[in-house]
């Protein structure tokens, strides 16, 4: 049901502002590529583990084509050719290359048919692994059906082993999405750590490895509980394809994917970010693994009632990313947040306002619900009553992927005992209120309405804004989050390469023609 009679038409002109956009982007993207790309391709050849100075291999054969051949032309061919002329598997010419100091760009090239052909294998092999997680996945939902709105809760602790003990103890207790929290700074690394970690700094470390040990454990418990427990972790950075990749090896089931977070938040170079998160979220839609966006965090920096608009414009223009990545609308964890400042008059009406309209317009979208965190302080009490307006909010507005306040959120990293009162608080309002969203309606030309129109008219005019001066540009005037980012600034801009006529990536191409078939 439409409850704030918004304007359809006025919709649609923001969809197609916003595939103006993306699709001006897009122009940029498929002419370049960058290091994580490569590297990620490697990674799904099967190319893994470190070398004697715990340097990542798939870092250092990019290297070596970037230092003494044409990575433009792709890592794919460069492979290919080592293979051919050393008659060797590829994990046997890793361990050769790493043994013997010799360069993958001291072989004849083959051509692009050679090189499908050589690699194939090996491809084919991660890609089955990959389409047979995403039916484990399907299977255990359709044996343990979810509800519509899933409870979300953070773990991080720094050392994967403690993390799987509050994990699990999460999940007893009523969560349904475990995320991982990365150690700070990780998306700042042009590299994946490998292997088992246990120390961290605000949280873990995200490897294969941990990934793989989580899993395993939010298994056993989604047995024990006998609902299937979601899996996070964070995409984002200068590795977003590669960890990608891990998660969809791994079968992770959700990951914030946002390249406009890493440009805004973390001043990753733009070209660099945008690259990456069209391979990245391919990857996603290849592998069912639902995306969350970082809108969110705008309203961190600006303030949510003037800055409102800013957030639907951006989930329009994710939309639009995510569609031309083959991303379909129930993977597409688009972002908010109840951020208004709560001694603002009528906050909850205007949180109410913001949380419909983005329902109304992505109906099918998983949307992922942020709680209060700018405006709580060390008063746990006030906090405990803002979480409850929010759990109101999203139960009321049937919001997808509900990301649990904690009381202490100003004052430490939150103990078990904090998220078992946050977890036990939004099951409670869940079901005292679990009808009422269905049953109330909104005022016609009322305060709800005409506060989300309000914002969508916003939304419309920044998009044409942002379609007229290019996204690229939009960036740096700083349209979002009042933050000002430039073209050849920021982190990462040396690893982006423009494609050669002649570039080749097998993964990338066999992933676009799995979705062109269908």
């Amino acid at each position: 049901m439409n409850k704030l009679n918004l304007n359809q038409t006025q919709i649609e002109s923001c969809r197609k502002y916003a595939n103006i956009i993306a699709n001006d982007v897009q122009e940029f993207i498929n002419k370049h590529t960058t290091v994580s790309v490569e590297r990620t391709v490697l990674r799904l050849l099967g190319v893994d583990g470190v070398d004697d100075f715990s340097a990542p291999i798939p870092n250092r054969l990019v290297d070596d084509v970037i230092k003494n051949g044409d990575i433009s032309l792709g890592i794919s061919i460069y492979i290919a050719s080592a293979l051919t002329s050393t008659k060797l598997s590829l994990d046997d010419f890793v361990t050769y290359y790493i043994n013997n100091n010799i360069s993958i760009c001291d072989y004849d090239l083959v051509d692009k048919a050679s090189t499908f052909k050589i690699l194939k294998p090996y491809y084919e092999a991660n890609l089955t692994k990959i389409r047979d997680n995403k039916i484990i996945r399907e299977n255990y939902i359709k044996k343990y059906p979810r509800e519509k709105t899933d409870i979300y809760v953070i773990v991080a602790t720094g050392n994967i082993d403690e993390d799987v003990i509050q994990a699990v103890s999460a999940a007893k207790a009523g969560a349904d999405i475990i995320a991982v929290i990365r150690s700070t700074g990780q998306s700042l690394l042009d590299y994946v750590p490998y292997g088992k970690t246990t120390e961290g700094f605000g949280g873990t470390f995200a490897t294969q490895e941990n990934f793989k040990i989580m899993r395993a454990a939010l298994d056993k418990v989604s047995e024990e509980e006998k609902r299937y427990i979601y899996l996070v972790n964070y995409a984002s950075g200068l590795c977003m394809p590669e960890i990608a990749c891990m998660g969809a090896l791994e079968r992770l089931d959700v990951l914030l994917n946002d390249s406009m977070y890493g440009i805004i938040f973390r001043d990753i170079n733009m070209k660099r970010t945008f690259v990456d998160q069209y391979f990245s979220r391919l990857i996603n839609a290849y592998s069912g693994i639902i995306i969350n966006t970082g809108e969110d965090n705008y309203l961190t920096t600006a303030d949510a009632v003037e800055e409102a608009h800013t957030v639907t414009a951006s989930q329009f223009i994710n939309e639009a990313f995510a569609k031309l990545a083959h991303l379909p609308n129930k993977l597409m964890g688009l972002g908010h947040a109840f951020e208004i400042d709560p001694e603002v008059e009528d906050s909850f009406v205007l949180e109410l306002a913001q949380a419909q309209l983005a329902r109304e317009i992505f109906p099918e979208a998983p949307l992922k619900y942020m709680p209060p965190t700018k405006h709580i302080n060390g008063n746990i009490f006030r906090a405990y009553q803002q979480n409850a307006m929010f759990n109101m909010v999203t139960t009321m507005t049937n919001q997808s992927i509900h990301l649990l306040g904690m009381m202490t959120e100003a004052i430490h990293t939150p103990y078990m005992s904090d998220r078992y009162l946050a977890i036990k608080n939004a099951k409670m309002i869940q079901r005292s209120m679990k009808s009422l969203g269905d049953e109330i309606l909104y005022k016609e030309n009322g305060a709800i309405q005409n506060r989300a129109k309000e914002v969508l008219n916003n939304a419309e005019k920044l998009l044409k804004q942002i379609a007229n001066d290019g996204m690229f540009n939009s960036l740096s005037n700083g349209v979002f989050a009042q933050t000002k980012r430039t073209m050849t600034g920021g982190k990462g801009l040396g690893g982006v390469f423009k494609k050669s006529d002649n570039y080749i990536n097998v993964v990338l191409e066999k992933m676009e023609e799995s979705f062109n078939e269908d």
